[in-house]
C-alpha cells in the first residue's frame, strides 16, 4: 500500500524525489505521530485530489460499507489501533490469517552493513466470510506495532470494490474505493499511486517472488533478533502462496469492474479499460530465479526472464501464440563482465549504505503488469475484443512489452465517452485502418493494419512466425559482448522508467549502475538490436 503520512513505511526512494515523499496536500501529517485533529473512536474519509482535509463519515455513509473492516469494526464502534487488536475482533478460523514477510534489505547479511535499518514487513490475508481472502492487511513487522503503519485493503461484497483503510493515530481513515483509483480527480493520488487500477499489489508477483520470504529465499535474522519472538513471524508461510491470493484478487476486482461498466450493453469509459492494453499502467517485477552472488564464469548459461522480452502472458499463455525457440540466455562470463562494466552496486542513500553487485536474484527488471493482462483477457471474454484484437495491438511493438510510445500512440483512437460495447474491439480497429492509409508504412497505424488484414485462417501462424524469429535473433546477439551490454542498457532504461513511478518505494528494489540518469531512453527492435527511442 501506499503510505503519505507519519505512521507510513520508509519508502527511502521518494525521499530521492525531487517532488518529495509526501504530497502537499497531506503535509500537515508530516509531523509528529498521528494528527490531533482526528477524532479518536471515528471513522474519517480523504480521498487524495478530492478533499482537501479528513472530515467525520456520516452515519449514511458508514452504513454504506460492507467490508468485514466496516462491518466488524468500524460500524461496531471498535477501533484497533494495532495489527494483533485488529486480528483479535476477527472470527477464530485455525488457519487464518496467513502471514508473510518482505524487506528489499532482508537478504543482506547482517555482517555485511551493520548499521543498515531493516525496514520489514508483515502483509496479512483472512478469509472472514469464506475461502477467499477478503482482508488483506500491511504493517511493520520490526516496529512498534502501535506507531509502525498499519493499512487495510477490505473486499466489499456488497458493492464490489476494495475500500482501503489506515490507520492515523487516534482514528482510523477511509482513503477511497477501487473507482476512486479511475476516477480523474484522484487517479494516481494518495494510496492510488501504488493501487493505480483500483486492485491489491504485488509488484513481486512471480518465482523467485523478489524480497520476499519465501520457498526460493529467506529473510536473514539475527539469532537474537526480537522479531523471532513475534507470534506473527512465528506463522509467516511462504510468498508463493501470496501469489495465488492476488492474482485471485485481481480477477476479482476486474470481474467486477467489467459487470458494472459493461451493463446494458454499454460501455462506460472505454478508454479506461483499453489503457490497459495500449499502455503501460502500472509494471510488475521479474528476474532470473539466479542468486547473483553465486553466479561464477563458466557456470550454466542464464536465462534471463522471458517478460523482459515480450509480454509472454498476454503473448502466449493468454491468447496461446507458441513459439519454437527457448527462453534467450546468456553467458555467466558476460553477466559478470557487466557488473564491474556498468558498475552495479546496490545502494540506499536514505541509509548511506552501498555494496558493489546485483540484486540478490540477478536482472531485476520491469514486466507486463498481471493487472493490465486481466483486464485485455477479461474484455476477451466478455466479447468487446476479439483475441485477433489483443494480438494485433500486442505485435505493433512487442518486443518493448512495457513503456512502449508506438502503442500508446493507438490510444487516440478509443472512445472516451459511453460506446454500444457489441464489437468494440472491430469499430476500434475500423479508425486505426482508416487513419494507416494516410501514415507511413512503420507508423503503428500501419503496422496495426497490417496485422488486422492478415487472414483469419493464417495470423496466428504468422504472429508465431516472428515471435520465434526474434527470439532466436536475440538469442544470436545475448552471447556476443556488444550484444549483451545493449540489453544490459536496455533493462537499466526501462527500470528508469519504472523509478520515475511511484510504485517505486524502496532504493534496494533495483541495483544502480553508473548509466547515467539522463541517458537516451531506449528501445528493442524486432531485429533483437537496441536503439535511442524518438
Amino acid at each position: 500500500m501506499s503510505d503519505e503520512f507519519a505512521e507510513r513505511r520508509r519508502a527511502t526512494a521518494w525521499l530521492q524525489r525531487p517532488d518529495g515523499p509526501i504530497a502537499a496536500e497531506h503535509a500537515e501529517f508530516e509531523a509528529g505521530s498521528g494528527h490531533p485533529t482526528l477524532r479518536a473512536g471515528r471513522l474519517h474519509r480523504l480521498v487524495s485530489g478530492v478533499e482537501e482535509r479528513p472530515r467525520e463519515v456520516s452515519q449514511e455513509e458508514l452504513d454504506a460499507l460492507g467490508d468485514p473492516m466496516a462491518t466488524l469494526c468500524f460500524q461496531r464502534h471498535i477501533f484497533p489501533m494495532a495489527v494483533q487488536d485488529l486480528l483479535d475482533q476477527l472470527p477464530g478460523a485455525v488457519d487464518q490469517p496467513k502471514v508473510y514477510l518482505v524487506s528489499e534489505s532482508g537478504t543482506i547479511p547482517q555482517a555485511d552493513a551493520p548499521h543498515l535499518r531493516r525496514d520489514i514487513r508483515f502483509a496479512l490475508t483472512y478469509a472472514v466470510r469464506g475461502t477467499e481472502a477478503d482482508l488483506l492487511i500491511s504493517t511493520g513487522a520490526n516496529s512498534d506495532p502501535r506507531t509502525t503503519f498499519l493499512q487495510v485493503a477490505a473486499w466489499d461484497d456488497r458493492n464490489k470494490v476494495f475500500n482501503y483503510y489506515m490507520r492515523i493515530t487516534p482514528a482510523w481513515i477511509w482513503t477511497g474505493n477501487s473507482w476512486d483509483a479511475l476516477a480523474a480527480a484522484s487517479r494516481g493520488r494518495g494510496c492510488f499511486d501504488s493501487h493505480v487500477n483500483g486492485s491489491v499489489v504485488m509488484k513481486e508477483l512471480k518465482q523467485p517472488w523478489i524480497n520476499w520470504q519465501s520457498q526460493s529465499a529467506a529473510i536473514q535474522l539475527p539469532d537474537n533478533d526480537p522479531l523471532r519472538d513475534n507470534p506473527l513471524y512465528r506463522r509467516v508461510i511462504g510468498a508463493e502462496n501470496l501469489e495465488t491470493t492476488v492474482r485471485a484478487q485481481i480477477n476479482r476486482w476486474t470481474a467486477a469492474r467489467l459487470e458494472k461498466v459493461t451493463a446494458g450493453g454499454i460501455v462506460q469509459h472505454p478508454d479506461h479499460l483499453l489503457r490497459q492494453l495500449f499502455t503501460t499502467t502500472t509494471v510488475n517485477l521479474t528476474s532470473t530465479a539466479t542468486q547473483s552472488v553465486g553466479i561464477r564464469p563458466g557456470d550454466e548459461p542464464l536465462r534471463l526472464p522471458m517478460g523482459f522480452w515480450m509480454n509472454n502472458d498476454a503473448l502466449l499463455d493468454d491468447l496461446g501464440l507458441e513459439v519454437e525457440a527457448p527462453v534467450p540466455a546468456t553467458t555467466t562470463a558476460l553477466y559478470a563482465q557487466s557488473l564491474a562494466t556498468f558498475g552495479f552496486r546496490l545502494e540506499e542513500k536514505a541509509g548511506n549504505f552501498s555494496r558493489p553487485g546485483d540484486t540478490f536474484f540477478a536482472f531485476v527488471v520491469p514486466e507486463a503488469a498481471l493487472e493490465d493482462n486481466a483486464v485485455v483477457r477479461e474484455m476477451g471474454e466478455r466479447g468487446l475484443i476479439s483475441p485477433k484484437f489483443a494480438a494485433c495491438a500486442l505485435m505493433v511493438d512487442f518486443p518493448n512489452p512495457v513503456f512502449s510510445a508506438d502503442r500508446a500512440r493507438l490510444m487516440r483512437y478509443v472512445p472516451t465517452t459511453a460506446t454500444a460495447a457489441d464489437s468494440l474491439g472491430d469499430r476500434i480497429a475500423q479508425q486505426i485502418l482508416a487513419a494507416a492509409g494516410t501514415l507511413p508504412a512503420d507508423s503503428p497505424e500501419a503496422r496495426f493494419a497490417a496485422h488486422w488484414n492478415l487472414p483469419d485462417a493464417t495470423w496466428r501462424d504468422d504472429f508465431c512466425e516472428r515471435l520465434t524469429a526474434y527470439l532466436k535473433k536475440v538469442q544470436e546477439r545475448i552471447t556476443t559482448r556488444e550484444g549483451f551490454d545493449d540489453y544490459v542498457r536496455l533493462a537499466e532504461s526501462r527500470r528508469r522508467q519504472f523509478k520515475a513511478m511511484k510504485l517505486h518505494e524502496f532504493e534496494l528494489t533495483l541495483p544502480v549502475t553508473d548509466i547515467p540518469a539522463t541517458a537516451a531512453t531506449l528501445r528493442m527492435n524486432e531485429d533483437a538490436t537496441v536503439t535511442a527511442q524518438t
